[in-house]
């Protein structure tokens, strides 16, 4: 059986890193496009290209994937007043823009394979409204009409879906979580009482890349410890 190739936009840290760890443990072929290497594990089985999202930087890729998932985002919370229109461009640049640049370049190859599969990443804000997230939201509301967009558009070759996490323990979230108080508030918002793990939503990564969620397409797939269907 053939070795699958996935690519892994910012897989070097949190959930990103994980799906790399996962995915590699399989024997996949595993390409990692991110600004560093230093936390990816010593593989042949994973291949890494220094690369920043902002960029136009050419990338090396196989000459098929079997999935992609575009993990860099941002977490700019701050009052709709303080929000000046340059953090909402910043803000659609890394979420929206980055990853309409990945998957125009890798749209042919991903046609190239049987059941390939897009995993693009949203918010539990985008469903949910919260404070101080209008940027962020509204940046990753719009990864939620692409994913349904491109669902249709590249169906059925490609599956595409995304996954729309709550508050996860991850270095992009670190300074929400940066006390014990901090931490037990936000667990406590949260109908399971704990702030969601990398695994958490990796395992969620990982079932849509693969063949189990084969008849899913055009979802956005919500791992939020039940905030934004429960209230208890």
């Amino acid at each position: 059986m053939e070795n699958k190739n996935y690519l892994i936009v910012g897989g070097s840290y949190g959930i990103g890193l994980e799906v790399v760890k996962t995915l590699a443990e399989q024997n996949a072929n595993v390409y990692v496009l991110a600004r560093t290497n230093e936390n990816l594990p010593d593989s042949s089985n994973i291949h890494f290209q220094e690369y920043d999202v902002l960029s136009d930087e050419k990338i090396d890729l196989p000459d098929a994937l079997h999935g992609v998932v575009y993990c860099p985002g941002s977490i700019n919370l701050k009052p709709f007043r303080s929000l000046k229109p340059d953090a909402f461009r910043a803000d659609f640049e890394i979420n929206v823009v980055g990853a309409v640049k990945i998957l125009q370049a890798t749209q042919r190859l991903l046609q190239k394979t049987e059941n390939s599969s897009v995993v693009l990443f949203s918010t539990v804000a985008v469903g949910q409204g919260m404070p101080y997230h209008a940027s962020v939201a509204a940046s990753k509301g719009a990864i939620e009409g692409l994913t349904k967009t491109l669902a249709a558009e590249w169906a059925p070759k490609v599956r595409v879906n995304g996954v729309a996490p709550s508050l996860t323990d991850t270095p992009l979230a670190a300074r929400l979580l940066s006390s014990d108080e901090r931490r037990e508030a936000s667990a406590q918002r949260h109908p399971l009482k704990r702030v969601g793990t990398v695994s958490d939503i990796s395992e969620a990564v990982c079932f849509l890349l693969s063949e189990k969620s084969g008849w899913m397409t055009g979802q956005i797939l919500g791992v939020d410890g039940g905030i934004s269907a429960l209230k208890v």
